[in-house]
C-alpha cells in the first residue's frame, strides 16, 4: 500500500482564520516573523495587551514545526532539570525550569478560553524505559523531579503494559501536568483567538528584509513594509530573512500514521491516551489522536536517501511494540525541521535595537513555545527583560551546525537501517 507523503494533521483542520493581504505600507506597534506557537502566543498576548500587532508568515499558518510535531505537550525539557541549573547556573537554571514546569497550564488554559478545537487531552505522557539503562535514567528524573515538587510518578513494567498495551518496556515515567493535542488545530487555534484581539496576520508573505533605521524596524515584503516599534522574530528552524542566521543545528523529525484501528484494537493501546517517547539513544515517540489512528515518530528526514529504510523502521517499530496489529497499514507519513541549539536549551537572542528572537526548542516547541511568546509579549508591551524566562545574550553563532546536522540525520538513518537488519 502506497503511504501518503503527507501530514495527517492537515487532513484534520478544523480551525480557520481570516487573514489580510499587506499592500503599501503599514505601521504598527509590534511586528512579529513566523506564525508558529512562538509567533502566535506573542501576537495574542501583545494584542489582549493593547499594541496593534502584525504576523507576516512566509507560507501557512503552523507551516513549520507547530504543524508538523507529534502533538505532546510537555513540561520542562528533554535536558533534565539539574542539567539546565548546571548549564545556565543555579539561579537562571531555577526560573526556566519552574517558567516551563507551568507551560503545559498555559497551553490548556488557551484551549479552554479560546474554545480551540484541537482535541486537547490532558491525561499525562509516558516517558519509557526501553532497558535497564533507560530505566535507571528515569529513577533519575523522577529524584530531580520529586525534589521540585512535581506530580510525576514511576510506573513498573505491568503498570507501563496496562497503559501503553506494549511489553518492551521496563517502567515508565508518567508525568499528570502533560497531554496531547492535535498540534496545527492548535496552531490555527491560536491565530484565530490573536486576530479576534485585532492581531493582523499575512500569510505567504515572507519578510525580506529587516532593519532598524533608528526610529523603527521596517520589513520588507513583496507586498509591501511595515514599520513598528518592536520586533519578533519567531521562525525557529524555518528561518528565511536576512536578520537570521543559522546560530543552531536543523535536525528532522519523522512522523508515520495508521489506518484507523478497529474498536477491540484500539482498546489494546493507550486507553487513557497519554503521549508516549522512549529512552531509547536515538529516541521515537507513539500516540494516538482522535480518529484511533496511532502515530509512531522518531529523528531522521524522508529525504530520498533515506526514504525506504525510514518506511522499513516504521513498520519494524509498529510490529515489535505492538504485534497484535501488525496487519496494520501507515497512511500518512511527514517530517519537519527542528532547532537544535549546543546545549540543548531555548534561546533569546537581541536582534539590533528593540528586537529580540526566539528559538532553539530542541524538540519540545508546543509548551516552551507559548510560554516563550507570551514571556516576549510582555517585553514588547513593558520594554522590560527581567521577566523573560531565560536571559537575553547577543546573538550566538555557532559552529559546525551542518556538520551536526547531517550527524543526527545520518546517525539517525543508520540506527534505523540497522535495526531492519538484526
Amino acid at each position: 500500500m502506497k503511504i501518503a507523503h503527507h501530514s495527517l494533521w492537515q487532513t484534520d483542520t478544523r480551525e480557520s482564520i481570516v487573514d489580510k493581504p499587506l499592500s503599501s505600507h503599514e505601521h504598527c506597534d509590534l511586528v512579529v516573523i513566523g506564525a508558529g506557537y512562538s509567533g502566535l502566543s506573542a501576537a495574542l498576548h501583545a494584542a489582549q495587551q493593547g499594541m496593534s500587532v502584525r504576523v507576516l508568515e512566509a507560507k501557512t499558518i503552523g507551516y513549520g514545526g507547530s504543524g508538523r510535531n507529534v502533538g505532546l505537550v510537555n513540561a520542562g525539557l528533554w535536558t533534565p532539570p539539574d542539567d539546565v541549573e548546571k548549564t545556565l547556573g543555579k539561579a537562571a537554571g531555577t526560573i526556566l525550569n519552574k517558567a516551563l514546569a507551568k507551560a503545559p497550564e498555559l497551553v490548556f488554559s488557551l484551549i479552554k478560553k479560546h474554545q480551540i478545537n484541537c482535541d486537547g487531552l490532558r491525561n499525562g505522557t509516558l516517558h519509557c524505559a526501553s532497558d535497564k539503562a533507560g530505566l535507571k535514567q528515569l529513577k533519575a528524573r523522577l529524584t530531580q523531579q520529586k525534589a521540585r515538587n512535581a506530580p510525576v510518578e514511576l510506573l513498573s513494567s505491568l503498570e507501563t503494559r496496562q497503559r501503553t498495551g506494549s511489553t518492551k518496556f521496563l517502567g515508565s515515567l508518567l508525568d499528570h501536568r502533560a497531554g496531547t493535542i492535535q498540534p496545527l488545530n492548535y496552531a490555527l487555534g491560536l491565530a484565530k483567538a490573536a486576530t479576534n484581539a485585532s492581531a493582523i496576520i499575512h500569510t505567504h508573505c515572507p519578510a525580506l528584509t529587516c532593519q532598524h533605521n533608528g526610529r523603527s524596524w521596517v520589513v520588507n515584503t513583496a507586498y509591501g513594509c511595515i514599520s513598528a516599534d518592536k520586533l519578533i522574530h519567531a521562525t525557529n528552524a524555518y528561518d528565511s530573512t536576512d536578520v537570521s542566521h543559522q546560530t543552531f543545528t536543523k535536525a528532522h523529525y519523522i512522523q508515520f500514521a495508521t489506518q484507523p484501528l478497529t474498536q477491540t484494537q484500539r482498546a489494546l493501546i493507550l486507553p487513557n491516551g497519554e503521549g508516549c517517547w522512549d529512552t531509547n539513544q536515538v529516541m521515537s515517540s507513539f500516540r494516538m489522536d482522535n480518529n484511533a489512528r496511532l502515530i509512531i515518530g522518531g529523528l531522521g528526514s524522508l529525504d530520498n536517501r533515506g526514504k525506504n529504510t525510514q518506511i522499513n523502521w516504521a513498520y519494524r517499530k509498529l510490529n515489535a511494540l505492538f504485534p497484535h496489529i501488525k496487519n496494520v497499514d501507515f497512511d500518512y507519513m511527514w517530517d519537519g525541521q527542528i532547532a537544535m541549539t549546543s546545549d540543548y536549551l531555548p534561546k533569546i537572542t537581541k536582534i539590533g535595537t528593540q528586537g529580540i528572537r526566539l528559538y532553539g526548542y530542541s524538540g519540545r516547541g508546543i509548551g516552551p513555545g507559548t510560554l516563550f511568546g507570551k514571556a516576549a509579549a510582555q517585553w514588547a508591551s513593558s520594554g522590560e527583560e527581567s521577566e523573560l524566562p531565560v536571559c537575553v545574550t547577543a546573538p550566538i553563532f555557532e559552529k559546525h551546525t551542518q556538520l551536526r546536522a547531517a550527524y543526527f540525520d545520518m546517525g539517525a538513518t543508520l540506527n534505523h537501517w540497522l535495526s531492519c537488519r538484526f
